[in-house]
């Protein structure tokens, strides 16, 4: 029986929620359903409100240090979840993952210098560098079987020359669970090239059965000691607002030089509630999260079925992992105006466009399903009546 209610509808209107308060500048109009951004409608954990409201006991907010336990929290949630034998010395803290990947972007690249990524991939992969004066070099992923894939030929071929790979393991918006074999060979191709591995794990919590999450540094020996892997518990948990995430770094020299980036520029300090909520989740929190992952999966299931059974112009790349789906809308034959239209105007539904991704997202748009079912049928619903309308 489920200890934890994912049913529960949350209005989260009057809370400052991005999802909500941002869909007037993105689409000019309040009456979508909010399915884009990449956080949950699912209650926040219990114990880790808890841990909020208790270090609110003290009447004072003041600098906050990083406690002993913080390290052990992440140390032995690695250890379990993963197999991993990370050593406490190799973390430090990071505020947010995105702002790491700048922060490294920073440390260990110059302007003009050559950053690879596989497209469609998350946006700021392809922001942040292009920000910060640096080229961004898009390889093209392939979809075989609904299932995404690394063109090898064209990764050799575009790697020449990069000095930062930015891998995003699991993949978003594919929700692809790379495979040893293929993290290996990304190991290959960038140590040949003398690329440093960035490796985004922020999704491998919610990695959903039976595919299992392999750490990029923990798949061979030339992973591990080239690479800067990020991770926080914020996706998982829902609890992106507290911004505590954290790198791990085998290698001491690129580690020293990482620390010391973030230490010189007062960027390595959590505030009041970043550590504990930490501790909190990789303490207390397997139960519910194995229980959220199953109503993720079930949701991965109910869209499925009403898409190929009632809408089999639009198919999906099934997620291995995380709860967004990348719906692939081509066989609508709409162009890039027309499809986003289809969604607001006629769906009413706030989804991220997959030209954002990248150019290759073309005809593809990004779905949150991380809300209680009977939203999520609403939402299905209105797609139905939409797709119905097409041909009429």
């Amino acid at each position: 029986m489920r200890k934890y209610d994912f049913n529960k509808v949350i209005d989260r209107h009057h809370t400052d929620a991005m999802k909500i308060e941002n869909m007037q500048e993105m689409w000019g109009r309040t009456d979508l359903m909010p399915l884009w951004i990449a956080d949950m409608d699912f209650a926040t954990p219990d114990f880790i409100i808890e841990t909020i409201c208790k270090r609110c006991e003290s009447p004072i907010l003041g600098y906050t240090c990083r406690p002993k336990e913080w390290a052990t929290a992440i140390v032995e949630w690695q250890r379990m979840r993963y197999d991993w034998d990370v050593h406490a010395d190799w973390l430090n803290f990071v505020p947010g993952i995105v702002p790491g990947i700048a922060f490294a972007i920073q440390c260990f690249t110059q302007p003009g210098d050559r950053i690879l990524v596989t497209t469609p991939v998350y946006h700021p992969y392809l922001l942040v560098p292009r920000k910060n004066g640096r080229v961004v070099v898009e390889c093209s992923l392939q979809l075989k079987d609904e299932e995404i894939m690394i063109d090898w030929d064209e990764m050799e071929r575009l790697a020449v020359g990069c000095k930062m790979f930015l891998l995003c393991h699991p993949h978003n918006p594919g929700g692809r669970v790379w495979t040893r074999e293929e993290l290996c060979r990304i190991a290959d191709i960038c140590r040949r090239n003398n690329i440093l591995v960035v490796s985004d794990e922020i999704h491998a919590d919610l990695t959903l059965p039976p595919y299992q999450h392999l750490p990029y540094a923990e798949s061979c020996c030339e992973a591990e000691q080239n690479s800067i892997t990020f991770a926080s518990p914020s996706k998982a948990f829902n609890m992106a607002g507290m911004v505590s995430s954290y790198s791990i770094i085998p290698n001491d020299d690129i580690r020293q030089r990482f620390n010391d980036y973030m230490a010189n520029n007062e960027l390595n300090m959590g505030h009041a509630f970043a550590y504990q909520t930490v501790v909190s989740a990789y303490t207390h929190g397997t139960q519910w999260l194995d229980e959220c992952i199953e109503y993720i999966k079930g949701n991965v299931e109910y869209v499925a079925t009403r898409l190929t059974a009632e809408m089999p112009r639009i198919t999906m790349i099934r997620p291995q992992a995380s709860y967004l789906i990348f719906l692939d809308c081509r066989g609508l034959n709409m162009n890039h105006e027309e499809l986003n239209n289809f969604f607001i105007s006629h769906a009413h539904l706030a989804l991220n466009d997959g030209e954002m991704f990248g150019a290759s997202g073309a005809g593809f748009m990004r779905l949150n399903i991380a809300v209680p079912r009977t939203v999520l049928t609403q939402a299905m619903d209105h797609l139905l009546q939409a797709y119905e309308s097409i041909d009429n």
